[in-house]
C-alpha cells in the first residue's frame, strides 16, 4: 500500500502541545555526530534543536542530525544564525521540522521568517523536490505543501525589550507557532543581566504567555537551565516548551560529578 504524506510526516512536538502537555528540548552545540539524536530520544527528550547561532556546525552536519532525529521520531529544530531565507530554507530542506529565529523584534521580522519557512499560500518557500521529512518520496505540491506547512514550526525568540513592546503584533502573525524567551539576552537588554529573580522577568513571561493564549500560540522557556524552580513556575503560568540546556553542559556536569566522586574517596 502506498503511503501518503500525512502517513509519513507527524511532528510529535506539535501533537503534545495541542494536548496541553509540556515539551522538553535539548540544545545541540557540541556533538557533531548523528548519535546525539538517539541519545536525546533514549534520555526521554521530545525534541532537539541544533544551535547554529552559537557554534560552527555546517549545514551538512546540521542536516545529518536532523535526518537522524526525524527517522526515530524526535522533532529536530534549528536555531538559524540569521533571520533570512538563505539560512531558513536550507535548514528546513536539510530535514528540520522547524526553525528558531533569533532576535525577532517586530511583526515585520516575524512575517519574513514565516514567509521563508512556509510554502505557498502561507509563504514563499521554494520547492525543493523530494525532502527527507517525506522520506524522499515524490508527492504533488497539492498534497505535500499543506502537510509540510502544518508540521513545520516557526519559533521566534524574544531576546530584548523591543520584542516585548511589540509582542501582540508579533504573536498575532499568521504562521508563528511559538515564542521562545531567551532569558539571558533579555535580562542583559533590560540592564539586569543574570537577575532571573527580578520582577521584570516574571512580568515578561506573564505578558508573553497571556498574549500567546490569546492567539492560540505557545510560549517556551529558554536560558534557565540553572533555575529549575523558575522553569517550574513559568510552566505553571502556562509555558509549554522548555529548553533544558546544552549537550556540552550535560557532559561537563556528568564528568565533574564522576571526578568529584572519585576525588572524595577516603584512603
Amino acid at each position: 500500500m502506498s503511503k501518503n504524506a500525512k502517513d509519513i510526516l507527524v511532528n510529535n512536538v506539535l501533537e503534545k502541545l495541542k494536548r496541553g502537555e509540556v515539551v522538553s528540548s535539548m540544545t545541540v552545540r557540541l556533538v557533531r555526530g548523528i548519535e546525539i539524536a538517539q541519545i536525546a530520544k533514549t534520555s526521554g527528550f521530545d525534541s532537539i534543536y541544533i544551535d547554529m547561532e552559537h557554534n560552527s556546525f555546517s549545514l551538512d552536519t546540521t542536516g545529518q542530525i536532523c535526518m537522524a532525529a526525524v527517522s526515530i521520531g524526535i522533532a529536530p529544530f534549528v536555531r538559524v544564525p540569521a533571520k533570512n531565507s538563505e539560512w531558513i530554507s536550507r535548514a528546513l530542506d536539510g530535514g528540520a521540522l522547524g526553525v528558531i529565529a533569533p532576535h525577532v523584534c517586530s511583526a515585520e521580522d516575524a512575517k519574513r521568517v514565516v514567509s521563508a519557512s512556509k510554502f505557498p499560500p502561507l509563504g514563499e518557500r521554494s520547492a525543493a523536490g523530494g525532502l527527507p521529512q517525506l522520506e524522499y518520496r515524490s508527492f504533488s505540491a497539492t498534497e505535500a505543501y499543506p502537510v509540510l506547512n502544518a508540521a513545520t514550526m516557526v519559533i521566534v525568540q524574544f531576546e530584548n525589550v523591543a520584542a516585548l513592546d511589540n509582542a501582540d503584533e508579533i504573536i498575532s502573525v499568521d504562521g508563528v507557532d511559538m515564542v521562545l524567551i531567551g532569558t539571558n539576552d533579555l535580562t542583559a537588554d533590560m540592564g539586569i543581566p543574570g537577575e532571573y529573580d527580578h520582577p521584570r522577568v516574571k512580568e515578561a513571561f506573564q505578558r508573553t504567555i497571556d498574549i500567546c493564549n490569546k492567539y492560540g500560540k505557545y510560549c517556551g522557556v529558554g536560558g534557565l537551565s540553572s533555575r529549575p524552580d523558575l522553569v517550574t513556575e513559568f510552566v505553571k503560568m502556562g509555558a509549554r516548551y522548555v529548553s533544558t540546556g546544552t549537550d556540552i553542559a550535560f557532559l561537563l556536569a556528568a564528568c565533574a560529578a564522576k571526578a568529584k566522586q572519585v576525588s572524595e574517596i577516603k584512603i
